[in-house]
């Protein structure tokens, strides 16, 4: 069993149901809906798409919806258009045709942001500018290093602090679908403080579904204790990442944001570029093999896949390769020596937690079997990775595609129980129903005494299936 859970994004590759089958039957976990490259009617067709296939494969499959953010762009360019080195490049406010004197950006303040000097890194840093100037509306600009320019390109600033707002109005129309639609998590792009989540899950209101917080500006890297302690799961995203700070930092932070996440116990998903030659090729290079098993070394609990299977030429073929990769990787994992933080002395749903899995490597176990109303329980057993299966025995198909970005869980929904007696022998079936134990095997199951309630785990029991 595969613990470290793929997600891979949909587009125009990746659209029609036989490629969505192909998919799960390699293994996709999460579907990523892109918001930044499709309008609501294409979302509401992949995420039916989703559905549909995920009921033929008898899965569970969850659906992420990314929420564009503040992203800078460029207007529309010129077909053709290339810049030169030492060309002047004007930035400017008015939205108008581009060419190789200047183009229009998504940000009508930049100029109020920005002073000589300062770069600006187009297209994810293949083009570098050097401010020179600025006036109402205009950024004056000397091309640094040069290259073909073409239409919507994003725009990167490093170092500089825009006046920015965090979600924009077409996040807010996107997610007051999304909720509607019924996705399973959402993920915050361009996070810089805490507050920013806080403010995303406020506007939610009574329909919130888990927060992903994509940690993409360095701004972020100021807060990342709070936006860990605010966020549901963080991603490092790691294209914006690497434009907004030096290229030979990322890895250290990537190290460093695992870290974190590991340490309090919330999922953590890599991204961006993993197997991004792919896209084209058939095999990825032994660089990007090496990636993805680092992150997985780091014990991750997602690892997610972009342009290529977007846009790629082998979308299934892609995520085969990326889970043969995680495979190998998860069989030599060594755990590293940060661990969940063990909590308040009176927190007993986490110590609960950690006992079972302590007491799943002193016994011959088949499996933890975690009942749970909203899937706290079994985030929890898993923030531990324990060495046997985490099946948790949902309460609903929602709570189980939620749990399908948890590092090692299996999500089953169980008939609703009204004791302990039944809450144990509901959880046996399910294992022995998903194949995780045998008859005669044991299982270590924990719940609440208090049946039926969230955040209520407080109970071991030892089952023989």
């Amino acid at each position: 069993m595969r613990r470290t859970k793929l997600i891979a994004t949909l587009g125009p590759a990746s659209a029609g149901p036989e490629i969505l089958d192909e998919l799960i039957a390699s293994g996709l976990n999460v579907a990523r809906l892109n918001t930044s490259h499709a309008e609501k009617d294409t979302l509401a067709r992949q995420l039916a798409g989703v559905r549909e296939a995920a009921d033929r494969a008898g899965r569970h499959v969850g659906v992420m919806l990314d929420l564009g953010g503040p992203k800078l762009r460029l207007g529309e360019v010129a077909s053709g258009t290339v810049l030169e080195p030492e060309a002047a490049f004007e930035l400017r406010a008015e939205p108008g045709p581009g060419d190789a004197s200047g183009a229009s950006v998504s940000y009508a303040g930049l100029a109020a942001d920005l002073t000589p000097g300062d770069r600006v890194m187009i297209d994810d840093g293949r083009i570098e500018l050097r401010v020179t100037g600025t006036a109402p509306g205009l950024v004056q600009t000397l091309v640094r290093a040069a290259g073909p320019l073409s239409s919507r390109k994003g725009v990167n600033v490093p170092g500089v602090r825009l006046g920015l707002s965090g979600t924009t109005d077409r996040d807010m129309s996107c997610l007051a679908w999304a909720l509607e639609a019924g996705v399973d998590m959402v993920a915050q792009s361009f996070v810089r403080s805490a507050e920013d989540v806080e403010r995303l899950r406020e506007a939610m209101g009574e329909r919130a579904v888990p927060i992903i917080a994509k940690i993409e500006k360095h701004e972020a890297m100021e807060d990342l204790d709070g936006i860990v302690e605010a966020a549901d799961a963080v991603m490092v995203a790691r294209g914006d990442l690497g434009v907004e700070l030096a290229l030979e930092q990322v890895p250290a932070i990537q190290r460093r944001i695992v870290a974190a996440c590991r340490a309090a116990g919330k999922p953590v998903v890599v991204a961006t570029q993993m197997l991004e030659s792919m896209t084209t090729a058939r095999r990825p290079t032994r660089a990007e093999a090496s990636d993805v098993a680092n992150a997985i070394f780091d014990n991750v609990d997602a690892v997610m896949l972009s342009g290529e299977t977007a846009v790629g030429a082998h979308p299934a073929h892609t995520l085969m390769t990326m889970d043969r990769i995680v495979r190998a990787a998860e069989e030599v994992a060594v755990e590293h020596a940060w661990k969940p933080r063990p909590g308040a002395s009176n927190d007993i749903a986490a110590a609960v937690s950690r006992a079972v899995c302590e007491l799943a490597d002193s016994l011959d176990i088949a499996a933890i079997v975690t009942a749970t109303q909203s899937g706290a329980t079994a985030r929890a057993v898993a923030a531990h990775r324990p060495q046997v299966p985490v099946l948790a025995a949902a309460a609903s198909e929602a709570v189980a595609r939620r749990l399908t970005l948890v590092w090692g869980v299996r999500p089953w929904v169980v008939k609703p129980y009204a004791t302990i007696d039944e809450m144990v022998d509901s959880a046996g079936a399910a294992a022995k129903a998903s194949g995780l134990a045998r008859s005669g095997e044991l299982v270590a199951v924990t719940g609440g005494v208090a049946i039926n309630v969230s955040g209520s785990t407080d109970l071991i029991q030892v089952h023989r299936v």
